[in-house]
């Protein structure tokens, strides 16, 4: 019997979940409370699907097989009847999941675990005093997870250990690249290293030192080229010949001298003005669908390369 995936919210997230599961084999179970965005979520999913497939993107599916995993369902309680996992897509809100976790928590199967997609709220805000609380975690994935695989899995102060263990083998089997939070942080981890980055571009811009268009190419022609491949702790190992303690030998110094600069950043209007009418100068706010359209088949053709590639 095809394990089942209740995937509950069928916005931008939750559609793109659906996607990943359905193609890695799962019979999908897809709720909205807005029957518009339920079918809306299909139509793109739909159109979606040919052009992953031409990427080989759809692991050896064929794109109708993969549609013919996922159907709407009528209620929650549908959604979630017999399914192993839950992927909650609601309002990113604490009151919102609160009360959406603890209607699940009475609906779902005891063994069922249930997962949010939040980018930031932390499982013990909202599943507390939930009886079933031990089986709620985060599964954060990164926009859109059917092209970036990377899914952050935090666990609250009570989820139990073998909840994340299951989660983290599910999304191993749907092709996805688990990477453990070992306690609840602020924002989990993508986000702070994406905040340490993107909070010293600002700095850099506002002290004058670099345009936000050449800081871009800085990134997108540098340090993202290696990014794409591996990770920082590898890439500094890589920089130094006897590795990463060798390295920090070496520019220790140096991250000492930065670090001291970099202290906390006021993103004044001001400063978000220029950044917005220069990022607008040459990519106008009507142009922008276009552009999120060209980055998502660009991602498509850098994921098929790299699965083309030997990785560990």
């Amino acid at each position: 019997m095809t394990d089942r995936i209740a995937v509950v919210g069928a916005g931008l997230i939750g559609r793109a979940w659906s996607i990943v599961f359905a193609r890695a084999g799962f019979a999908v179970s897809l709720f909205d409370s807005s029957q518009e965005a339920a079918s809306n979520a299909l139509l793109f999913i739909s159109a979606r699907l040919p052009e992953l497939h031409a990427e080989g993107l759809l692991m050896g599916s064929a794109p109708d097989a993969v549609m013919q995993r996922i159907s709407l369902a009528p209620t929650l309680e549908a959604a979630l009847d017999g399914a192993i996992y839950v992927q909650e897509n609601g309002p990113e809100r604490a009151d919102a999941k609160t009360a959406l976790f603890a209607r699940m928590d009475d609906i779902a199967p005891k063994s069922t675990i249930l997962a949010s997609s939040t980018s930031g709220i932390p499982a013990s805000v909202f599943t507390e005093p939930l009886r079933g609380r031990a089986r709620c975690l985060v599964s954060h994935p990164v926009n859109p997870p059917y092209l970036v695989p990377v899914v952050e899995l935090c666990p609250s102060p009570w989820t139990a250990a073998d909840v994340v263990a299951r989660t983290r083998d599910l999304m191993t089997r749907a092709g996805m690249v688990p990477a453990t939070i070992k306690r609840e942080v602020t924002g989990f981890v993508l986000n702070r290293l994406q905040i340490a980055l993107v909070a010293e571009a600002f700095r850099l811009v506002a002290d004058g030192v670099v345009s936000p268009e050449d800081c871009d190419a800085t990134i997108k022609h540098g340090l993202g080229l290696r990014w794409a491949i591996m990770g920082p702790f590898e890439t500094i190992d890589l920089n130094a010949p006897g590795g990463v303690e060798d390295y920090c030998a070496r520019y220790g110094g140096l991250y000492a001298q930065v670090q001291a600069e970099q202290t906390p950043l006021d993103l004044t209007p001001e400063l978000v003005a220029d950044v917005h009418d220069a990022m607008r100068a040459h990519l106008p706010l009507a142009d922008q669908p276009a552009r999120q359209e060209w980055r998502d088949r660009r991602l498509m053709a850098l994921l098929a390369h790299k699965a083309t590639q030997l990785e560990k």
